[in-house]
């Protein structure tokens, strides 16, 4: 069964060209709670064939064991697929609970090995660099980046979390092809500098966390009590105690639009993701996360659903409204460098 495929758009003025939704993999193996190894696979399967070709994961999503799982799948599909991946978090070795923020050429270069042999393959797609470490200067960073490119260990380059400021000066060391920045219909911090700048310079806007960690799919409505204690979530402001209240309130404005298109509440947050491809004038490529194939398929059907005018409306107005920050520290975002 292969109907249903998805549209593509392109990586930056010379990035590859990709199915317009990704796949983020993170909680196939992390931060998410216990997993199901062959629902994830089955899921892995049938994004591909729903024409998912961006697969999103990082050396720190379970200390390199989400790019361990995902190396059978991409050796076997490795013309279909686009790798991206992260160097950043550092896990020291005497507490591998915590994670320190490292944009270093030597840790860079120690990085990108690791990462490789991890996921079998000879070269990356798509290298972000996942965190700023505001004591080294970028184009340091991205001038090692760059040199991992010529070396032919890297084919294209993107930042997570940065500021215009930070992509500006990124990009005139090196053409970056995506930046990965938290956008969705609770968090809006990107759109006054980061928008404009990825705008100007013709790169591609992949949005993570589209479903708000699943908050705004309706999956959970306060971490505390719906979700398993190794869950991340329960450490986010948003998705506990009062916030979490407060915010569930915010969901009822949604299941309004939902209701109209015959849709769920993650699909409305997923369409309006993709229609500010058309408000912004930029390519975007919202990764949803999910572990299981049903859920990829209702996440890739949203690409075709179109919203109002008046329905975008009434959607633009949650995020002023939504309790919490997204983080618990905000230091490591690129709004809390704005």
């Amino acid at each position: 069964m292969t109907d249903g495929r998805i549209t593509t758009a392109k990586l930056g003025d010379d990035g590859p060209e990709v199915g317009v939704q990704g796949l983020g993999c993170m909680g196939m193996s992390f931060g998410y709670g216990p997993a199901d190894a062959d629902a994830s696979r089955a899921t892995l399967e049938r994004a591909l064939e729903l024409g998912v070709t961006l697969y999103d994961t990082a050396d720190a999503y379970g200390a390199g064991e989400n790019e361990r799982f995902l190396a059978p799948f991409f050796k076997a599909h490795r013309d279909e697929v686009v790798i991206a991946t992260k160097f950043s978090l550092s896990i020291p070795p005497d507490d591998p609970t915590r994670r320190v923020i490292r944009n270093d050429p030597p840790y860079i270069r120690q990085a990108v090995e690791a990462s490789l042999k991890r996921l079998d393959v000879d070269v990356i797609d798509l290298y972000y660099m996942h965190r700023r470490d505001v004591n080294v200067p970028i184009e340091e960073t991205v001038g090692t980046m760059a040199d991992l490119v010529r070396e032919g260990k890297v084919k294209h380059l993107g930042l997570s979390e940065v500021t215009a400021d930070e992509l500006r000066a990124a990009h005139a060391v090196h053409p970056i092809a995506a930046v990965q920045s938290e956008w969705s219909l609770f968090s809006r911090d990107i759109e006054p500098k980061v928008i404009p700048a990825v705008r100007d310079l013709g790169v591609a806007l992949v949005a993570y966390s589209p479903l708000g960690r699943g908050f705004l799919t309706g999956s959970f409505t306060n971490a505390d009590q719906d979700l398993t204690a190794g869950d991340f979530r329960r450490q986010q402001p948003r998705f506990t105690g009062d916030n979490a209240t407060a915010n569930a309130t915010l969901l009822g404005l949604i299941r309004s639009v939902a209701d109209a298109h015959d849709a769920s509440l993650g699909q409305i947050a997923l369409a309006w993701a993709h229609q500010q491809a058309t408000i912004h004038d930029l390519p975007v490529i919202p990764i949803p996360g999910t572990r299981k194939p049903s859920r990829v398929e209702e996440n890739t059907a949203a690409t075709r659903i179109v919203l109002t005018d008046e329905q975008l409306d009434l959607l633009d107005g949650i995020a002023a409204q939504v309790a919490g920050n997204r983080y618990a520290d905000m230091a490591f975002t690129s709004a809390g460098r704005e």
